[in-house]
């Protein structure tokens, strides 16, 4: 019984250490929804479908760098940039869309613009915050810094552009304009995988090069998602 306190205690740290940046992101990006505030039950399902959304991409992953292990060097550039592209990004991104898409197209509360981009960033950051519990047991609370600012604000980055995109397909699609909500659907998601991919394509290659467009980009890419997740939320308007 004693034996066992300090055991859990330690695995309360870690999991904490893991989880507290999402939530702090969260409840940011929740604070930002100043209409009208979305139900926290329906925010606590799309963290769940965050989680969701990591266990399918674990499978998926694993069967795209077993193909993709078959034609190129696992050594090489080539095989990082394709493997955060092709596999990493596109795999995740997608299976986060399609939680999202699952969890709050038809919802009844998603009637503003803003609230496509407090969806798709709960989402994100379930699935953050379940990756990054994995990464600091696996590898110890050093990785917990370095991940609090950088992957886990990287992935409610890519989601406030795929809300956005995911929010304009919802007005196009109350308007009865099938073509422009289908794109900007494509559109949203094109933009999550890039985003994603030459983030980890940059920390994958790992060269000086790589590593100095690595910071450049998260810098540039912080500052944009701060003031779009602003001007998005001063902007909230009804859709109909």
């Amino acid at each position: 019984m004693f034996l066992m306190m300090p055991i859990l205690s330690i695995v309360v740290i870690y999991i904490l250490a893991a989880i507290v940046p999402a939530i702090f992101l969260m409840r940011y990006v929740y604070r930002k929804d100043t209409v009208e505030k979305e139900p926290r039950g329906l925010l606590g399902a799309l963290v769940l479908c965050g989680v969701g959304a990591a266990l399918v991409s674990i499978v998926l992953e694993s069967i795209g760098t077993g193909i993709l292990d078959r034609f190129l060097d696992e050594g090489s550039p080539v095989y990082s940039i394709v493997l955060a592209f092709l596999v990493v990004a596109v795999v995740e991104e997608g299976a986060k869309y399609v939680f999202l898409r699952f969890a709050t197209w038809k919802n009844p509360n998603f009637n503003y613009r803003f609230d496509a981009v407090v969806y798709a960033v709960f989402v994100s950051l379930g699935f953050a915050a379940f990756e990054n519990i994995g990464y600091v047991f696996g590898y110890g609370l050093s990785v917990s810094i370095p991940r609090a600012v950088l992957a886990i604000p990287a992935h409610m980055g890519f989601a406030v552009f795929m809300g956005i995109f995911y929010g304009r397909a919802k007005l196009c699609s109350r308007q009865g304009r099938k073509a422009a909500c289908t794109a900007n659907l494509i559109v949203g998601y094109i933009i999550a995988v890039f985003l994603h991919g030459f983030y980890d394509a940059c920390a994958m290659v790992g060269t000086g090069l790589a590593i100095t467009l690595f910071v450049v980009f998260v810098v540039i890419m912080y500052i944009v998602t701060i003031r779009v997740l602003k001007k998005q939320s001063a902007s909230d308007h009804p859709i109909y």
